[in-house]
């Protein structure tokens, strides 16, 4: 996936006012990566993967009421007791990443398109929070961990059914079927199945020929990227997108610290602006 390029659509008018040209895309993503937050050495003593994200940090930022805006929307969920994954410290599943993945992604989709979005913060919402149908994307950060209630089911059922579009992140092995599981109690006849790199989500934006040679941070075994269609038909809107064996909300904590390479934090970011992207045109 080294070899993706970005798209050159400034004449196509549908999503002209969504995207800036090529080049100077690529020139800001490197721009932003390149202005860190935090010294990477401090960041070093904490730890790469588990430091940041407990509950505390993330009840500290609060939400932002709807003005127009795009804003991230972290999706909140009770975690069960053991899940199907491992715990990191004291991190809520649910939160892992939050903040700075949240914040540095906007940065990166405010740099890269004229989606403008709010750039100081997401919102933390649960399923069954009738303001979740004020924003038309949605992120959950390991879904191994998941047991939606019944009145979150039914959330989650309307807002996708709404034109919602959920970004399923930071899973792997035997959470594969919990995410599986659960979506079946959401829609019962919905399925995941494996996207390749003709899909257009791929090409929304960037042009990212060979999703599945992203390298995870984990090194967790082949990635592979899951879709949910509408009615279960391919030629109609994806509803979700499911990240598995791989986690691109870590690239983005971290892209600032100099602790993982640029090269693989931008294609983390382009993941997601083409996620983006394909949600608000589709």
């Amino acid at each position: 996936m080294n070899g993706s390029t970005a798209r050159d659509d400034s004449h196509d008018h549908g999503r002209s006012r969504m995207m800036a040209g090529p080049r100077a895309c690529l020139a800001l993503i490197i721009a932003v990566l390149a202005a860190g937050g935090l010294a990477a050495a401090a960041l070093a003593q904490e730890g790469w993967f588990g430091g940041r994200g407990r509950v505390e940090d993330a009840e500290a930022e609060g939400n932002s009421a709807y003005d127009g805006r795009f804003v991230f929307v972290r999706l909140r969920y009770a975690a069960s007791s053991g899940g199907l994954g491992f715990r990191r410290g004291r991190l809520a599943p649910w939160a892992h990443d939050y903040p700075r993945a949240d914040v540095h992604f906007m940065k990166i989709l405010e740099a890269t398109t004229f989606i403008a979005p709010r750039i100081d913060g997401s919102n933390i919402l649960a399923l069954d929070d009738p303001a979740l149908f004020a924003f038309p994307v949605a992120y959950m950060s390991e879904p191994g961990f998941w047991r939606p209630s019944d009145t979150e089911v039914d959330g989650l059922r309307a807002y996708l059914t709404k034109g919602g579009f959920v970004i399923f992140d930071d899973f792997d092995g035997p959470d594969l079927d919990n995410l599986k599981e659960q979506m079946r109690r959401v829609l019962p006849d919905g399925r995941f199945v494996e996207l390749d790199g003709s899909h257009p989500i791929f090409h929304s934006f960037f042009d990212i020929d060979a999703p599945l040679e992203f390298i995870p941070p984990y090194g967790q075994g082949q990635p592979v990227f899951y879709g949910m269609f509408e009615d279960n038909d391919p030629a109609k809107r994806l509803i979700a997108v499911a990240n598995f064996n791989n986690d691109i909300g870590e690239y983005w904590e971290f892209s600032d610290t100099g602790l993982v390479p640029i090269d693989l934090s931008n294609e983390a970011y382009k993941l997601g602006v083409n996620y983006v992207v394909y949600a608000m045109t589709h």
